[in-house]
């Protein structure tokens, strides 16, 4: 089954997130492949919708962030894109106020994970703002702290407005937060997409368990462990209390030896939420974290089977 691609666009309000999708959009075009986008905006009325060309696919999701309130509803678009539209690709415009972990955590659904390939997060930084971050508020200064933190490709725009000077504060203090984001100067969100169209390093299926699929980015990384069969609750729950604090979110379908139907859980900041589910679901559990030894994850999941 051939994968969908996935790109996650980042960053502060007008910092040229919609301009680098018109750039993408672009080049998509003339490669021929089938694109679809979703902008989701905080506002109840599209502003930037009008830069998607008619013959993109389109989905707006309005008047709140995906990373919470419309975490439900970019489910079901994602989902829909999938069955209908098979893309090739799909760009995902975050609103400015979201995090990426939150981000990575409400498109990776337990129903499709398995159907896509997550490319990364390109984040655009206003340099001038980045240079009076000070004068946010502190909520909003550590919000543009962790879009950069957990980058995968950066671009520093409005470079003609800085002196050379401050291109390389800004560059200096950049990759002291995020070492190994490539970190470009722009002008207009103008990058070379064939380095963008690299980012993500994807390991293949194991030939032992075929079901079983990692992707690894450059910093955040994702999990994706398929079970083929029930396990022990009192097991498993041994499992969640020697995991690493830098796994963030873990969600999916489970079974365990004593119930009938799967069992959705959710883990997040270190609790634990179960809820019966009362009809047949597909088995992914979907892990985030970052420098996790997911080969270990994956063994102990599997001695969980035996």
């Amino acid at each position: 089954m051939e994968k969908t691609e996935v790109f996650i666009l980042s960053g502060f309000l007008g910092s040229g997130k919609t301009t680098l999708l018109k750039h993408l959009l672009e080049h998509e075009r003339r490669l021929g492949r089938k694109v679809a986008v979703i902008m989701n905006e905080l506002g109840k009325v599209s502003i930037d919708s009008n830069e998607v060309e008619e013959d993109v696919t389109l989905k707006e999701l309005l008047g709140g962030c995906i990373c919470c309130s419309l975490q439900g509803m970019l489910e079901g678009q994602l989902q829909g894109l999938l069955m209908s539209e098979k893309p090739e690709v799909i760009y995902i415009e975050t609103t400015g106020a979201a995090h990426p972990v939150e981000v990575l955590d409400a498109i990776l659904s337990p129903l499709f994970a398995d159907q896509l390939i997550m490319k990364g997060i390109i984040t655009t930084v206003d340099g001038l703002r980045w240079l009076d971050r000070n004068l946010l508020n502190p909520q909003l200064q550590q919000l543009l702290l962790e879009q950069v933190r957990h980058a995968d490709f950066i671009l520093i725009n409005k470079s003609d407005e800085l002196t050379p000077d401050n291109q390389s504060k800004i560059i200096f203090e950049i990759q002291s937060l995020n070492t190994k984001a490539p970190c470009l100067l722009t002008k207009y969100s103008k990058v070379s997409i064939e380095k963008l169209s690299s980012l993500t390093i994807t390991t293949n299926h194991s030939v032992e368990n075929p079901n079983q699929n990692k992707h690894r980015h450059l910093n955040l990384t994702s999990f994706v462990y398929q079970f083929h069969s029930s396990i022990g609750q009192s097991q498993f729950e041994v499992f969640l209390k020697n995991l690493p604090d830098t796994i963030y979110r873990i969600k999916g379908y489970l079974k365990f030896d004593q119930y009938e139907y799967p069992t959705l859980f959710q883990f997040s900041y270190g609790m634990p939420i179960y809820m019966k589910e009362y009809m047949n679901m597909p088995l992914n559990l979907i892990f985030i974290g970052e420098d996790v030894d997911w080969r270990g994850i994956e063994s102990q999941l599997t001695s969980l089977e035996r």
